[in-house]
């Protein structure tokens, strides 16, 4: 009898924990997005310090960064629901906790990246922070249908608790000054983040990069005229990303950017647009589709 009293007391601490876990299967802020397609991106990965006072907290496939100051910590990206409790984890092992978390960072409003954001939210109290037109998108569960991949919408939990940043406008915290950089063109919100991060008198500029890729739902056409505000937002931010101080590059998925630096990484970016515009002009005119 005592022993299940025990139990039932534990179970209940459980329940009420701040992490989260508490909420159980049936949290609809954790319910798994694409999980047979999404395993891809979530194979384990150990937390680690990538320099300074930044370090990893992601998986194989999905980068989230984690800032530490001596205010609380700067969370950038959230993955996907069903990665929330790795996520936490992943910070539980670096010594830290999620109610650490001041800040969440968020590069774009896609479900592989903003998914996890309500969760994270929740369960740290701090806001999320986006550009104005991501915001929008995130309160609207994802929903956009400007986006290239809109016919492929993927509903997320939607985000409530929002600041928005706009870019080149400093966002700080305990001493650590994190600017906004828009890179607008795979989403029109996406937003990259630098900071400077340093060990003694070694310091580095870091940077976040949001994903570039001109990748979309079937019967989208970047050559479309309709979506040439599309392609000049890429092309504008292929320039902005080259022009970055730029020692250490995370990208929103590290196989983009592996063994890449700012530059290389538009580059790689920008020669992908190139093929799809050469590939869509070789194709049939877009009304012989019909």
């Amino acid at each position: 009898m005592r022993r299940a009293l025990c139990l039932s007391i534990s179970l209940a601490a459980a329940l009420l924990s701040p992490s989260g876990a508490a909420h159980g299967a049936n949290d609809p802020l954790l319910r798994p997005i694409e999980p047979d397609y999404a395993r891809q991106w979530l194979d384990p990965e150990r937390p680690h310090r990538i320099f300074g006072n930044s370090y990893s907290v992601g998986f194989g496939g999905l980068s989230v960064a984690l800032i530490r100051t001596d205010a609380g910590l700067i969370l950038i990206d959230g993955a996907l629901p069903q990665a929330v409790r790795d996520i936490e984890a992943n910070i539980r092992a670096l010594g830290f906790s999620i109610r650490d978390v001041k800040l969440i960072l968020s590069t774009e409003p896609h479900y592989d990246h903003a998914g996890g954001l309500a969760a994270l939210a929740r369960d740290s109290g701090a806001p999320v922070v986006a550009s104005a037109y991501a915001a929008q998108v995130l309160r609207k569960a994802g929903k956009d249908a400007n986006d290239p991949q809109a016919s492929i919408f993927v509903r997320i939990p939607a985000v409530t608790k929002l600041r928005i940043a706009r870019s080149g406008e400093a966002v700080r915290l305990g001493g650590v000054t994190i600017t906004p950089v828009a890179t607008p063109g795979h989403t029109m919100g996406s937003m990259s983040w630098r900071w400077r991060s340093c060990e003694g008198r070694d310091c580095r500029d870091m940077v976040f990069a949001s994903s570039l890729n001109a990748v979309s739902g079937d019967g989208y056409r970047f050559s479309d005229p309709a979506h040439r505000s599309q392609v000049a937002a890429l092309r504008k931010s292929f320039a902005i990303m080259r022009a970055l101080p730029c020692d250490m590059l995370i990208t929103a998925h590290p196989d983009q950017g592996k063994g890449a630096n700012c530059r290389s990484y538009a580059d790689s970016a920008q020669a992908r647009l190139d093929a799809r515009l050469r590939k869509e002009a070789s194709a049939r005119p877009w009304n012989a589709l019909r």
